[in-house]
């Protein structure tokens, strides 16, 4: 988390911090040995960078992708584990509204980072941006443990 502090991130994001439900998401295994906390800022500084490089609304991603998995539950061997990838989006939308003020670009962003699970896409560029991005990190995230571990996923 150290390097996310640079070149404006943080102004976009630090309301969202002074949330002590968003920290913790730090308590919740995402990916391998990721938190779900630590997912969400990979995703979210990623998403950050390639948007003000592409000169997109690079706010909406960063807070889009700070809660996009804000879900606030373990999904790993529980009866959610087969449709977490469908219903996660809604929850992490309808959990965001109750602490937060979002922009429409936000709620988007949110609620479509699945596509194409969510089925109907987005009309936001930075939506897409948050899903490829939240797919890379999975991968990147996944794999770090198999290439650390050995083992098998």
């Amino acid at each position: 988390m150290k390097e996310i502090i640079i070149d404006g991130y943080m102004d976009c994001v630090c309301d969202l911090l002074d949330e002590p439900v968003v920290w913790s998401m730090d308590d919740l295994p995402q990916h391998a040995d990721v938190s779900c906390l630590d997912h969400c800022f990979n995703v979210s500084y990623a998403s950050y960078r390639i948007c003000r490089w592409l000169r997109f609304d690079y706010r909406s991603a960063a807070r889009g992708g700070l809660l996009h998995d804000f879900f606030l539950y373990d999904w790993h061997g529980t009866k959610l584990k087969n449709i977490h990838g469908i219903k996660h989006p809604k929850v992490a939308l309808e959990n965001a509204r109750k602490y937060f003020e979002l922009s429409k670009k936000e709620e988007a962003v949110i609620k479509k980072h699945m596509w194409p699970l969510t089925v109907v896409p987005s009309l936001h560029k930075e939506a897409y941006v948050v899903m490829m991005v939240d797919k890379y990190c999975t991968i990147m995230e996944i794999f770090r443990l198999k290439r650390r571990t050995g083992k098998k996923l």
